[in-house]
């Protein structure tokens, strides 16, 4: 009996297959993404399958009842335009149900997700390089490590940037030392910013980086940088955050690619003065 194509909720381990088809498609993940994606929504992660062959898949992960977001959608190679995108694609739209979508697209596919119904908000320029570590001056901003009893101020202050509630996700995230290294300026109450960077399949990746200012921005950019001991380094940064891009060309980094934030449904009201990266471009 012929095999039928199927669209379902990923299985244990099919996560890390998504990750290295994203990995081909050069979309360079990092290297132990899996298990804290897989806390942000365990039911947002979906595969398409002909029987038991995996052909393409599709992440929506939801953000409390308003807000979600669209990333991880690939068909391989060897199957597509046969209908399987589309597929996948209406399972996700259909799963945020009423809830706004964000997703970060790039260029070429931009057309297809207006198509969709999604309008851009702004433009990510992904800034990459060696970097360069420039002479901080000024007076010295204390950058320490994300500890356990800081993670419920850390919560509380991205709750304030990010569109949506996401702890599950930001536990994992910042409290994995061995994956992740993560700081931040500030502490309690009074946390100013924080950032996180990974290693990746090339060099590293710095997100989020979020700060009240530029100069909280830069100490903690200097401190994840040194983490990287001269290997490329990768950021995405808004467009319309100008002292995002000046802070990244001050370390040496340059433009590699870019893709657009894009929202199907009201657009959030984001601080984008105080995103100098974003978390990741399959999560938001």
């Amino acid at each position: 009996m012929k095999s039928t194509f199927a669209v379902r909720t990923m299985r244990a381990g099919e996560l890390e297959l998504a990750l290295e088809w994203a990995r081909q498609e050069g979309w360079n993940p990092g290297v132990d993404d899996a298990l804290a994606f897989w806390e942000a929504d365990p039911s947002g992660f979906f595969i398409g399958a002909i029987g038991e062959v995996p052909v393409g898949c599709i992440s929506v992960v939801r953000y409390g009842e308003s807000f979600a977001f669209l990333g991880l959608y690939i068909v391989h190679p060897e199957f597509r335009g046969q209908g399987y995108g589309k597929a996948l694609w209406n399972k996700a739209i259909a799963f945020a149900g009423n809830r706004t979508i964000g997703l970060d697209g790039v260029v070429a596919q931009q057309e297809f997700y207006r198509r969709g119904g999604f309008e851009t908000a702004y433009r990510t320029v992904r800034y990459g390089g060696i970097p360069e570590m420039p002479d901080m001056g000024g007076a010295a901003i204390d950058v320490g490590p994300i500890t356990q009893d800081k993670l419920e101020g850390l919560l509380r202050y991205d709750a304030g940037i990010f569109p949506g509630l996401r702890y599950s996700f930001l536990t994992a995230w910042c409290n994995a030392p061995e994956k992740r290294k993560s700081f931040l300026v500030g502490s309690g109450r009074k946390i100013r910013g924080y950032g996180t960077i990974r290693r990746c399949f090339e060099g590293y990746k710095v997100g989020p980086l979020f700060a009240n200012s530029a100069d909280v921005a830069s100490a903690l950019l200097a401190r994840l940088l040194a983490e990287a001991r001269g290997q490329p380094v990768y950021l995405d940064v808004p467009a319309d955050n100008a002292a995002a891009i000046g802070l990244a060309e001050t370390f040496g980094l340059a433009p590699v690619f870019e893709t657009a934030r894009m929202y199907r449904g009201e657009a959030p009201e984001i601080p984008l003065g105080r995103v100098f990266a974003v978390t990741t471009l399959e999560l938001g």
